[in-house]
């Protein structure tokens, strides 16, 4: 009876092809060496290893080989570790190594290499020859301070990448890179809760003409308002969503709303333009002119001309002939194009040969700084000239004084936007914004020039 028990217990314990240490076991025996190096202050390395080309091998030869080889091998791999290591097998032909006391993590290179050597030896089986390879994921404890059963997939993870670099190697597993994923998968977790409960709203900034003191229209700004943070900026956001379907969920909303506002506007007696920034990611998606037709079909009192898409100069470097297309047939339906954050992108003169846009928007950082850079005052005289060559409206962004307008109005650029005009605001605040504003006494008098 008791050689039966301890039969069993082997058996629960270990695999009954190789022998070696199963789940179980590695489980128990990975416990204690995460805590034998935690007292001792050591590292520790868990290594998953996955054998490249055992599959053929038992699909040419028959299972009873392969059972043969794998047992051969499994004891070569074996005997390539050091006494105190842990070697168990978790899969048909998956392994994983536990090596203990490292006084550094670099210390078990070593004892990598010369598994990856054993692994890749060649073994006879019944008069054949056969050989594989092995691609390694490696974790080193406590750099990657997890639990026992998370150190494995870590290193499970890693093989990945040393498969991916060309197989028979290790890779190591980057707790950097897996920090840094785990934090974006939760924040694009949190942008879709909070476009799914509403979270998101929608400031307007006004831009103005300097020379007649009208409101043209405004910008559509999108903001986060935060349960616990507050309002929070797209700079807290947008990067997040930038390559990914929320982004374009977010920017069909912000469309969405702003038709809807531009609706509302129209029914106090507002007639008031509204610009939205689009991504290249949402520009290039397969079907997004539909989606903008049918976005525009349920608002029919919002004359789609309202409507002006902002792009980024720099997003149609890719593939300048699929934007033109798409801004064509957008311009089809009615809306007109802005070309934002112009001068700071590669191909200029290109973009205004091939693209159907209206509007020229310049940087920001051009019109901040011209009052003391002779360079970027320049830089907004020539947009300015290449605007009136080409026919196109300008606009500069970024106006933070009556000084700057002043400046632009002396260039020949009559449209403005930014804080000197007025602060980005909620939708609600812009008629009474709009009834007080007045253009500052020193642009008239720079007219009067």
């Amino acid at each position: 009876m008791k050689a039966h028990q301890q039969q069993l217990e082997h058996l629960a314990q270990f695999d009954p092809l190789t022998d070696l240490p199963n789940r179980v076991l590695l489980a128990d025996r990975l416990q204690q060496a995460i805590a034998q190096a935690a007292r001792h202050k050591q590292s520790l390395a868990v290594a998953y290893l996955d054998l490249d080309g055992f599959k053929q091998i038992n699909d040419a030869k028959g299972h009873g080989i392969g059972d043969s080889f794998l047992i051969a091998l499994s004891r070569r791999m074996n005997a390539a570790l050091r006494e105190a290591d842990t070697f168990a097998r978790v899969g048909g032909d998956e392994f994983v190594a536990v090596l203990v006391d490292l006084p550094t993590p670099n210390d078990g290179d070593p004892v990598l290499r010369r598994l990856l050597d054993a692994a890749a030896s060649e073994i006879e089986v019944d008069g054949h020859r056969l050989q594989v390879s092995a691609s390694i994921g490696v974790t080193i404890y406590p750099q990657d301070a997890v639990v026992a059963d998370q150190l494995v997939r870590h290193a499970d993870q890693a093989i990945y990448q040393a498969k991916q670099a060309g197989k028979n190697r290790y890779h190591l597993f980057d707790v950097m890179q897996d920090a840094a994923l785990n934090a974006q998968r939760e924040s694009l977790d949190n942008i879709r809760h909070a476009l799914a409960c509403g979270e998101f709203v929608l400031h307007y900034q006004p831009k103005v003409n300097m020379r007649s003191g009208a409101v043209v229209g405004a910008e559509a700004l999108v903001r986060w308002q935060h349960p616990e943070r507050g309002l929070l900026p797209p700079s807290a956001f947008l990067p997040v969503i930038e390559n990914d379907p929320t982004g374009i969920d977010l920017g069909e909303w912000v469309i969405e709303a702003v038709l809807t506002q531009m609706e509302a506007w129209a029914a106090q007696g507002l007639h008031l333009p509204v610009s939205v920034n689009l991504s290249a990611h949402q520009l290039q998606h397969a079907n997004f002119t539909e989606r903008l037709g049918e976005l525009l079909s349920r608002h029919p009192q919002t004359p789609p001309k309202w409507l002006e898409l902002e792009i980024l100069e720099t997003s149609a470097l890719n593939d300048l002939s699929e934007i033109a297309n798409v801004i064509k047939d957008c311009t089809e339906l009615g809306v007109s194009f802005a070309l934002d954050d112009f001068g700071t992108g590669y191909s200029s003169l290109t973009y205004l040969k091939h693209l159907r846009v209206g509007m020229l928007k310049i940087d920001q950082s051009f019109v901040r700084d011209m009052m003391d850079d002779p360079e970027d005052r320049a830089i907004v005289d020539g947009v300015i000239r290449l605007s009136n060559a080409f026919h196109l409206n300008v606009i500069a962004e970024g106006v933070e004084t009556a000084a700057h307008g002043a400046m632009l109005l002396g260039l020949g650029c009559e449209l403005a936007q930014g804080y000197g005009v007025a602060r980005p605001m909620p939708a609600d605040l812009i008629p009474g914004w709009i009834h007080s504003w007045a253009p500052d006494p020193i642009w008239q008098a720079t007219l009067a020039m």
